[in-house]
């Protein structure tokens, strides 16, 4: 009797085992929530200051050329040396132009006494008009011929265009020199021009005579700039519009990278989340906030950016929690644990 009670004790016990397991194999999984980072979205009072990327231009520039060729008699392009202008700064052989300068004078003196003994005849009916015409005829070429051996010789000799300091020399004296060869470059820094470019949607904050604050790349000097022009159309590529400055004041090295700063007024109700946040999707930008301790995608409009946050203008309201850290990790309408609130930084 004894061992039936034990042996109906096991079988049931076995059952009940049995039973549980399968109860457990019934039971969903449980998802660990996400561990996440948030900021909470709340107004603050922003700068809308543009910024934009610049280049430091001389006020004139030009890279020196011969308009002929030939070999260099002359050259006066000390390095570095400031110059007037019209400052010869090399000449090149002229002696065949001058040669035939001599050629079509000496012509001429003969042509001229021919003309007008010609012309003495011609007032006594001594010879026909068409024997003066071509005498006159010759005088006029000659004389021609004279001014554009001239002009050629004018083309020998290599001026300064305007004041300015000259640059690094290409060339040596006695060099053979067509008008393909780059002497050196001659830059106006007394006064200093700035060429930057700036999207579309900010080009109503370009009017000419407005001031902009320019600060260097390398020691954040600041400095101010007056606009003097764009172009009349805007980069097909970029939809960028090139504008130009003139420095108001100091100097800075032609060809240095500048930023530009504009001044687009202030929003006092902005919110403010850190860029990281953004999830850029294909048609829209999403934030991930908490709602019910559950993770929920939200399309948002974004406006000024800045080095660390950007403007939420539509798609969160102030006091929700955003979604900063873990991101990746949180899947729509999952549970999530906030580990720690962070604060926003500038």
């Amino acid at each position: 009797m004894f061992k039936k009670i034990v042996f109906i004790s096991l079988l049931m016990l076995l059952f009940s085992c049995k039973s549980k397991k399968n109860d457990d194999k019934t039971k969903a999984p449980i998802t660990p929530a996400t561990i996440v980072d948030v900021v909470v979205a709340f107004t603050k009072s922003i700068d809308n200051t543009i910024e934009a990327n610049g280049t430091v231009l001389p006020n004139e520039q030009v890279e020196i050329h011969p308009e002929i060729s030939g070999r260099l008699t002359y050259l006066n392009i000390p390095e570095g040396a400031s110059v007037a202008a019209g400052t010869i700064l090399a000449k090149i052989n002229d002696a065949d132009l001058q040669a035939q300068l001599n050629k079509f004078k000496v012509q001429l003196e003969l042509a001229i006494k021919t003309e007008q003994r010609l012309k003495k005849l011609i007032s006594i009916n001594g010879i026909n008009q068409a024997d003066y015409d071509v005498a006159a005829n010759t005088v006029n070429n000659l004389k021609a011929d004279i001014d554009i051996t001239k002009a050629q010789i004018d083309k020998t000799v290599i001026k300064a265009a305007f004041s300015g300091v000259l640059g690094l020399r290409n060339i040596s004296p006695g060099a053979y020199i067509t008008p393909q060869t780059s002497l050196a470059t001659l830059q106006q820094i007394s006064k200093t021009k700035i060429d930057f470019t700036l999207p579309e949607q900010y080009t109503h904050l370009i009017e000419k005579g407005k001031v902009i604050n320019v600060v260097t790349n390398y020691n954040k000097t600041k400095l101010q700039a007056t606009i003097i022009a764009t172009e009349p159309e805007m980069n097909n590529t970029t939809r960028n519009l090139k504008v130009r400055a003139v420095l108001n004041d100091g100097n800075l090295q032609a060809g240095s990278f500048v930023k530009i700063k504009l001044q687009a007024g202030s929003n006092n109700q902005s919110i403010l989340i850190p860029t990281n946040a953004i999830i850029p999707d294909a048609d829209s930008k999403k934030l991930v906030v908490i709602k019910d301790g559950k993770g929920k995608y939200v399309s948002v409009e974004t406006g000024i950016r800045s080095a660390n946050n950007v403007e939420i203008t539509k798609g969160i309201s102030i006091g929700d929690s955003v979604i900063v850290t873990g991101v990746l990790f949180v899947k729509p309408n999952s549970a999530v644990k906030v580990k720690k609130v962070l604060e926003i930084k500038e």
